[in-house]
């Protein structure tokens, strides 16, 4: 019997399967979806109970008058917090906001000049692991330790003025003048803050090819040249790094300065997260504590955007 149906070439299936549907493929990318946000979840939860709900709860704050105890006495209040930061006679401006900038700078250049001359004796010395554990300590050290620490060391019998007796000078106040206080405080903060961005900058210059020293050496630089010309340029994305971590660093300290000097003599050190504590725990008013926080938050955004605009023109000219 002979058989009427086309026979199928050989090698080629009977049937293809067909690519599903537009719906089925919706549906697909629907049900990933919908599993991707369920392995965020518990991430998703904390960033909403720990910062999303505090940031609304500290908005609503900066608006109100709250003594801290019943919440049912929560009394808006419009702007005017944030006015009263800035108005006549308030002491938020001058010093407070001052003492905070200088800080964070002061900070920023001590610890970043002195960092980048200790990683470049650091990458030339043997044992380089132990001289980067020597220098972190202070990092693992509690800020009350380093600064009672410190606090003795600037007193009138101190080893602070015990040397500069020995060089025939006479004993200076440091922690009891207001001209000497700021800058004294910001010396202990670079020098305990220097450790980890000595471990920023050592990785950074372990990075960067010896091939480029090599051929200045050939060409006959000298170690200026070489250190302007190819150190600096090379190492410009860990000192970005060093620099916004130590100013933002330097803009919210806090436990130091309650240490060493608990704001004073005076308000010569006084700064901004100090000033929100008192105003919250001291003082019960946890209105102008909120309107202070979001005030700093603006003046740390702006000098991050600053730095990294300069870095990145920096960058494009070089």
């Amino acid at each position: 019997m002979v058989n009427t149906l086309a026979p199928e070439r050989a090698g080629q299936p009977a049937s293809r399967a067909r690519p599903p549907g537009p719906g089925l493929a919706a549906r697909a990318r629907r049900r990933q979806t919908v599993v991707a946000y369920l392995f965020l979840a518990p991430v998703l939860l904390f960033f909403a109970v720990f910062l999303v709900l505090p940031l609304g709860f500290a908005l609503l704050l900066s608006m109100s008058r709250w003594s801290g105890f019943d919440l049912g006495d929560i009394r808006p209040v419009g702007t005017a917090n944030f006015t009263a930061l800035f108005a006549r006679g308030s002491t938020f401006l001058t010093p407070i906001l001052t003492n905070t900038v200088l800080f964070a700078l002061g900070t920023v250049v001590i610890a970043l000049a002195g960092s980048v001359l200790v990683a470049t004796c650091i990458d030339r010395l043997r044992f380089q692991g132990l001289w980067r554990t020597l220098y972190f300590l202070p990092m693992v050290t509690t800020v009350v330790a380093v600064g009672n620490v410190w606090k003795y060391m600037y007193e009138p019998g101190g080893l602070v003025n015990g040397f500069l007796n020995a060089l025939g000078l006479g004993s200076v106040a440091f922690l009891q003048d207001p001209h000497t206080a700021l800058p004294a405080v910001v010396v202990v903060q670079a020098w305990a803050s220097a450790g980890s961005a000595i471990l920023v900058l050592t990785a950074g210059l372990k990075s960067i090819p010896r091939s480029y020293y090599e051929a200045a050496e050939l060409d006959g630089a000298g170690a200026g040249t070489v250190f302007r010309k190819i150190t600096l340029p090379l190492l410009r994305p860990s000192l970005l790094f060093v620099c916004i971590t130590q100013f933002l660093t330097g803009l919210q300290s806090f436990a130091l300065i309650t240490v060493m000097t608990k704001g004073g003599p005076g308000d010569a050190t006084a700064v901004a997260a100090l000033e929100m504590y008192r105003q919250a725990f001291s003082y019960g008013d946890w209105g102008a504590a909120s309107a202070a926080a979001f005030v700093l938050f603006a003046v740390v955004l702006v000098i991050t955007l600053v730095q990294l605009w300069v870095f990145r023109r920096s960058g494009e000219d070089a």
